[in-house]
């Protein structure tokens, strides 16, 4: 019984000191840290003209369909077209993705960084966090800006 008493009042210590030491949850605001990372800002402008260079593609190639003068060429063209599109937008969409993946990782490590320096449980996005946590946008931005 009186082991029992102690492992009891030794679990119950370990609990405590478990919840003392808990750093609590951290959380940034992803479009800020977005809107401030240079990394980031070039990804989109790549991105961005991408997509107007694939919007340039279309308005070439409507112009080159209005000049064809027989139903036959107008039907190989479409479908030549449509293959050469299919295969620029999977081009496009590959891109978007990759620098969209990149983007996310730098800033996910750099929140890593963060939550270790500043010992915290967990780093979410605000609009998770209805009441409490403590906001690391600002030191996330600051890790990001030794990011090239």
């Amino acid at each position: 019984m009186k082991n029992l008493k102690a492992g009891l009042i030794a679990i119950a210590l370990l609990a405590f000191t478990g919840i003392a030491n808990a750093g609590g949850v951290g959380y940034i605001d992803y479009a800020k840290v977005i809107d401030n990372f240079e990394f980031a800002q070039r990804a989109t402008k790549e991105v961005d003209a991408k997509g107007l260079e694939m919007q340039q593609y279309l308005v070439d190639k409507e112009k080159e369909y209005k000049s064809l003068d027989t139903p036959l060429k107008k039907q190989a063209f479409e479908q030549r077209t449509a293959q050469d599109f299919k295969a620029r937008e999977d081009a496009y969409m590959a891109l978007r993705n990759k620098r969209e993946q990149e983007v996310y990782n730098k800033v996910k490590e750099a929140a890593k960084a963060v939550m270790v320096e500043q010992k915290l449980d967990a780093v979410m996005d605000q609009r998770g966090v209805f009441v409490g946590g403590i906001d690391i946008t600002d030191m996330v931005i600051s890790k990001l800006k030794m990011v090239r």
